[in-house]
């Protein structure tokens, strides 16, 4: 399956996604009400909570697959244990730490091998970190005015609980796993269980 070509805007909006969350637009109370849809089926409903959280992290249906096997293989509630497991993707870390605008885009700073993980290259945006590890902007890339200049324009966003920023030095420390409560979306993991167990 290949990736949609449908207008982001459009899709979020089909989706019922703020297009906050995707690191577009700003914050008014306009945009934060959800999209109100007409009644779907249980499936249907069930359909577009997956369709939802796989298109806000950028994952295509065998690897989002993946993390469900991954997340119900370990103890405590498996869809809380697949949003900490997306969560904990190595380009999503990058942009929670406001080094890039986008996910999007610190998917391609990390591919591009501008990102450096307890001081070695990783250009596997899936690359899952760990509680300890330090994520950094490469030395050699600091000096780009391109990279210096994303960091700075996503300055003010706030960085989430389980994560450590230090912007000056454009790197960050993993503290904690991302639980449900840092999760900035509305979302129903329970129906995405729902989904799989059919």
């Amino acid at each position: 399956m290949g990736k949609s070509t449908q207008p982001l805007l459009k899709r979020c909006k089909a989706l019922g996604i703020n297009p906050l969350v995707m690191g577009y637009g700003k914050t008014s109370k306009r945009n934060q009400k959800e999209t109100v849809r007409r009644k779907k089926s249980e499936y249907g409903t069930q359909l577009n909570e997956k369709q939802k959280v796989k298109f806000i992290y950028g994952v295509l249906e065998r690897q989002f697959q993946g993390y469900y096997e991954m997340a119900a293989k370990r103890a405590g509630m498996t869809g809380e244990n697949l949003l900490t497991i997306l969560e904990s993707r190595l380009d999503n870390v990058v942009f929670r730490l406001a080094f890039a605008k986008t996910r999007k885009e610190a998917r391609q700073m990390v591919s591009h091998g501008h990102i450096i993980v307890n001081g070695k290259s990783v250009n596997i945006p899936s690359y899952l970190v760990k509680v300890g590890d330090v994520i950094a902007v490469k030395e050699s890339s600091k000096t780009s005015s391109g990279i210096k200049n994303l960091v700075m324009k996503n300055g003010d966003r706030p960085t989430p609980e389980w994560l450590e920023a230090d912007r000056d030095n454009f790197s960050g420390k993993v503290t904690a796993l991302a639980t449900k409560k840092d999760i900035d979306y509305e979302v129903h993991e329970n129906l995405i269980v729902e989904y799989y167990s059919k």
